[in-house]
Formats: structure tokens, sequence, C-alpha cells
């Protein structure tokens, strides 16, 4: 038999989920906000000393009317908060399974979806996911099996809160680490965010790639366009998190597509300048300087990597980002970069000064960071002429003279 304290233990449950069960929608914004401060960081124990060992009766009233009014948003964010206290408590691992027996993960994942709903609601949401996904890789492989990583990754792509944004962030590094079923999911989806108009978003998802890119090995050829357009980004802190990720493909399949593609940034059609207009230019002119820029890093750090490069003709291209006279940048990041080329090859010494001339290339080697500043209209356009001959044939007509 119980005791007459248990007896009142259970008498005053009751009449605690009776309370819940009569009151609307005011009464139990009120409950949930006592429940929040009273329960928040508790234990499974101390929940169930609290409830009176009927805590899981109480969940369950809270994810039913989750399920019955999240469309609305009716007193979202105590709700899921409230069931986040559940799923949150050390040695509570039931309320985790019982939350998920009822759809649990669906449901959150819809929330994010819904474009009416608030952006706290949402984070709210993405909060209570990360507690799933970090509860082991069968609950990680649970929410990819839910379309879960399409939905994330929609949602840190078009989210306006950076907050947010991070929570997202966080939650995709979870479900791409300790997941090997599911991590090329994760990884493509974190690839199709990139194309996305928020910087903010970019440059987490470029973290993550490069984070993941060692356990996932080979990268997909779909990340070669994205990276190369997050390369001209406008954003500084893109194009860093680009370069980064960038040298981290450099051991992989999809390198001879991407070193191709960054010395395609440097080479824009001349013509097409005057008809610009002034945002596209700003643009323009930042993919030259992320190229020249990722050129010198790459190049730097890998003998092979530099000789592939001379290959696809990068000396003529840094010639003509060298010329451009309307992007200060971009022709430091390239005179320094072809500077490295130019000490570190004879071949393109060779080159160069044949293309230049031999006061135009001392000028260049006296001071390679400034000397562009000193440059005459006249100078700037042989380097920067479309018609300047590239490296193989100059490398004929020397042949030729000789």
């Amino acid at each position: 038999m119980t005791s007459v304290k248990e007896q009142e233990a259970i008498k005053k449950l009751m009449a605690f989920l009776r309370e819940w069960d009569s009151a609307r929608k005011v009464a139990r914004s009120h409950i949930l906000d006592n429940f929040i401060e009273s329960n928040s960081g508790k234990t499974g124990p101390e929940l169930e000393l609290e409830f009176s060992q009927g805590a899981s009766l109480f969940l369950a009233r809270l994810t039913a009317w989750l399920r019955m009014t999240y469309m609305y948003g009716t007193c979202l964010d105590k709700l899921l908060k409230s069931i986040g206290i559940f799923l949150s408590a050390a040695s509570g691992r039931r309320y985790l399974l019982e939350f998920l027996e009822i759809g649990g993960v669906l449901t959150l994942l819809e929330i994010l979806g819904l474009n009416h709903l608030r952006e706290e609601d949402k984070r709210e949401s993405v909060k209570l996911l990360q507690l799933v996904a970090n509860a082991g890789r069968k609950y990680k492989e649970l929410i990819c099996e839910s379309y879960g990583v399409r939905s994330i990754a929609e949602f840190l792509a078009t989210s306006t809160s950076t907050e947010a944004q991070e929570e997202a962030q966080l939650l995709l590094d979870s479900l791409g680490r300790g997941n090997p079923k599911y991590q090329n999911q994760v990884y493509k989806g974190l690839v199709a965010v990139l194309p996305c108009s928020s910087p903010r978003a970019q440059q987490l998802s470029l973290q993550t790639l490069r984070v993941m890119q060692e356990a996932v090995g080979e990268a997909p050829r779909g990340v070669v366009e994205p990276l190369l357009a997050a390369l001209r980004s406008v954003h500084l802190e893109v194009q860093h998190e680009a370069i980064q990720l960038l040298r981290a493909l450099m051991a992989c399949e999809v390198r001879p597509a991407l070193l191709k593609g960054l010395v395609a940034l440097l080479t824009p059609p001349r013509r097409e300048a005057f008809a610009l207009s002034s945002e596209t230019a700003q643009g323009r002119r930042a993919e030259e300087g992320a190229g020249a820029h990722s050129r010198h890093i790459l190049a730097k750090e890998s003998a092979t990597v530099a000789e592939e490069l001379i290959r696809l003709e990068v000396v003529h291209s840094l010639m003509v980002a060298m010329g451009n006279q309307d992007h200060a940048v971009s022709q430091r990041h390239a005179s320094v970069s072809l500077v490295y080329f130019v000490c570190t090859f004879p071949s393109v010494e060779e080159t160069v000064r044949l293309a230049v001339g031999d006061t135009l290339f001392q000028l260049f080697m006296d001071s390679p960071e400034t000397w562009y500043t000193k440059m005459d209209s006249f100078q700037a356009e042989i380097l920067a002429s479309s018609g300047v001959a590239r490296p193989q044939e100059l490398a004929m007509l020397q042949a030729t003279e000789g």
C-alpha cells in the first residue's frame, strides 16, 4: 500500500494534470512559464520527483498540444522550451524515446518549413533537433531519414537571424560527425547552401564543409561551381572561408576543375567592362582579387599545383589582372602572385620579361607590392590587353628566335 505522503503527491499530480487539461491558451501559457522557471536544468530523477513519478504524463500532454497547434504558433516557443527541459535532462533518455515515438522529429522539421512562424520558434525547434542528434548515431540517422538535412539546410540558407543560422550550422555539423551512412548527404546539403544570398550562411557552410572534408575524403564534383562562386563574393569573410576549403580540396580529384576555374576568374572579357553596372563591376573586381590571392596561396603550398597553374596559363591571366587599373587590390594580389612564379620558375621569368619589356619588368621586380601604383596607362595597357601573347605562344617565339 502507498503511504499517506505518496497518496498526497499523486493527488497533487492529478490536480495539476486536470488544471492543464481544462486550461485555455492564456492559462496554459502561465503554466508553461512556471514550469520553465522551476525545472530548467533538472535531471530525469529530479523531474520524476517533482511529478511524483508521473513526469511522462505531462510530457505526453505537451507533445500532444504541440502536434495540434504548431501550425498556428500557439505558445510555440514556451512549448518547445518545456519539451527541451525533458529532452536535455540527464538520465532522462526515456523522455527522448517517448518524444520520438509520437513523431517528434517530423514535427520539429515541419516547423522549420512554415514561413509564417517566427524565427525564434524555429530556432527552438533546431535546438531540440540538436538534442536528438547528440543522443547518438541512430538518432542522427533518424533525422536524416526524415529528410532532415534538406529542411535544416534550407532553413540555414533562408533564415534572417544570425543566432538561428548558427544553431542550424551546429546541427548540420553534428549530423556530419559519427554518421557515416549520411555524411555525404550532409556534405551535399551544405554545398546546396552556398548559392544563397546570405553571406553569413555561406560562411558557416564553408566552415562546416572544411571540417567535414577529411572524413568525407573525395568531394563531389558538384562542389566546384558553388565554391568558385563563393570566391567571387564581395564579402571578405566568405572569400576567406572559400579559400580555406579550396586548400583542403587540393588533394581531391576535383583539383583540376578547381584550378581551371580559378585561372578563368582572372580574365574577364575587357569589352564587358564598359557595360557593367557599378554593382556588377564591384563583384568582378572582388572575384579577380580573390582569384589572384587564392592562386598565390595554393602555388606557394605545392610545387605540383604551381606547375599545373602554369600549364593553365595562369601567368598570362595574372598579367591581365595586373593591368586592371580599376581595382588596386586585384593588381596587388596578382603582382605578388606573379613575382612568386617569376622567382620560382626561370621559364616564367623569361616569359614575363619578353611580354612586358626590360623596363617594365625591372620596375615590377624592384617593388612588386607597389609598382602598379606608378604604372602609366600605356604600361597598364600592355599588361591588360587581351592581345598579349600567352606563355605558350611566347615559348614558341623564343624557340623560333633561338
